[in-house]
C-alpha cells in the first residue's frame, strides 16, 4: 500500500499554520506560512505525495479550498462546532490546533462538512449579496417615514414609496424645507439605485445555465417563487447529501434541539445550528403559501387550531421543504393531485 501523509491546517487571514504526519502519527513538518495563492504553490511542491489534508470551515476557507483540490489526494473540511477537542483545549495556539485538525484526520475523527462546489459558491455569493442590498433598501425606506415623523409631516403610508406621489409631496407640502427635501431625495435615490442592482442581480441568476433548469422545476411548486427556489438551490447545494428529510428540515433550522440523559428529555425552541438563509427565506415563503395553496392553506388552519399561528407558519414551512425535496431529487415538475383521485385514494 502506498504511504499516506496527513495534514492539519489552521486557516487565518495572513497566516496558515500546518502540521504534517505520517500514518503513525510521527511529525514530519510542521510550521506557518504566509497565507497567499503563490506561498500555498511553493509549499505544495515540498510535502511528500500522497497527501491529504483537512481544515476548519472559517471565512477564508473557500479559496484555500480551490488552491489545494487539484493537488490533493482528498481535502475535507471540518464543521467548527464540531471541534470539540480545539474548543475545549486548556492550552491553544495555531501550531496545536494544526496538529490536532491532523490528528483527527489521520484517525478518521474529523467532523467533516460538506464544500460546494466553486461554481455554487460563486453564485451564492452573488445571492447573498442581493440579500444585503434588500436590506440596505428597507433600510432606507425606514429612513424616509422616520424622517417625515421627526418633521411631523403628514403621508399616505401605502402610497410613500411611489416615484410619482413622492414627487408630489415634495413639492406641494409646506412643511418640508430644502434640507429635509435634499435629505428624502437622497435616501429615495438610494433606496431605486439598490433596487435596480437587486433586480439585475435576481435575473442574472434566474438565466444562468447552471441553474436554469432546477429553478424552473422548483418553481413548479405552489409557494415557491424566484427567491426561494435560488436560496434553496444554492444555499443546499447537492440534494442528494441529505439521506432523509428530517436531516434537510434540521439543516434549514425548523426544528428545535433535543437534549436527553437517562430519562429525561427536554426539548429547545428552533435550533440556532442552521443555514440562516434557508430559515429566513422558507418562513417567509410559509407565510404566503396559504393564500396560493389549498392543500398549504389546510394545513395551516389545523395546525393554527392546535397552537398559534408561529407552530402553522413552521407547519406550512416543513411542508414546502418536503415538496423541494421531492421536486429536486426526482428531477420532475410538481404535480398537483386531483381532488376526485384524492378522495378515491
Amino acid at each position: 500500500m502506498e504511504r499516506m501523509y496527513y495534514i492539519g491546517l489552521d486557516v487565518h487571514k495572513r497566516k496558515i499554520s500546518y502540521c504534517v504526519k505520517d500514518g503513525a502519527g510521527k511529525v514530519c513538518s510542521e510550521g506557518s506560512l504566509t497565507a497567499t495563492r503563490l506561498e500555498l504553490d511553493v509549499w505544495m511542491k515540498t510535502l511528500p505525495k500522497p497527501w491529504t489534508a483537512a481544515m476548519e470551515a472559517t471565512m477564508f476557507t473557500g479559496w484555500i479550498y480551490d488552491q489545494l483540490k487539484p493537488h490533493a489526494a482528498a481535502l475535507k473540511v471540518a464543521h467548527p462546532l464540531m471541534l470539540r477537542a480545539i474548543a475545549a483545549a486548556k492550552k491553544k495556539n495555531d501550531r496545536i490546533d494544526a496538529s490536532k485538525i491532523c490528528d483527527c484526520l489521520r484517525c478518521d475523527f474529523l467532523p467533516e462538512c460538506y464544500m460546494a462546489p466553486t461554481a455554487i459558491r460563486e453564485r451564492r455569493r452573488t445571492l447573498r449579496y442581493r440579500n444585503l442590498l434588500v436590506r440596505q433598501m428597507v433600510q432606507m425606506k425606514i429612513k424616509i417615514s422616520s424622517l417625515l415623523m421627526e418633521a411631523w409631516v403628514s403621508y399616505n403610508k401605502q402610497r410613500l414609496h411611489k416615484a410619482g406621489y413622492f414627487r408630489e409631496l415634495l413639492a406641494t407640502n409646506p412643511d418640508i424645507d430644502e434640507g429635509l427635501g435634499s435629505l428624502l431625495r437622497l435616501c429615495r435615490e438610494t433606496a431605486v439605485r439598490l433596487q435596480t442592482a437587486e433586480s439585475a442581480m435576481v435575473r442574472s441568476l434566474e438565466h444562468d445555465s447552471l441553474l436554469m433548469d432546477r429553478l424552473e422545476r422548483l418553481m413548479t411548486i405552489p409557494a415557491v417563487g424566484p427567491i426561494t427556489a435560488l436560496t434553496w438551490t444554492l444555499e443546499v447545494g447537492d440534494v442528494q447529501r441529505f439521506s432523509s428529510i428530517k436531516k434537510a428540515i434540521s439543516y434549514c433550522g425548523l426544528c428545535g434541539a433535543e437534549k436527553s440523559s437517562g430519562s429525561t428529555v427536554q426539548r429547545t425552541p428552533l435550533s440556532k445550528q442552521r443555514n440562516k438563509h434557508l430559515q429566513t427565506t422558507l418562513i417567509e415563503a410559509a407565510k404566503m403559501a396559504p393564500r396560493n395553496s389549498s392543500d398549504l392553506a389546510m394545513l395551516y388552519d389545523k395546525e393554527k387550531r392546535k397552537g398559534n399561528a408561529n407552530r402553522a407558519t413552521l407547519a406550512v414551512a416543513r411542508k414546502l421543504v418536503v415538496y423541494l425535496m421531492a421536486v429536486d431529487r426526482g428531477r420532475r415538475n410538481f404535480l398537483v393531485m386531483e381532488e376526485s383521485a384524492r378522495t378515491a385514494a
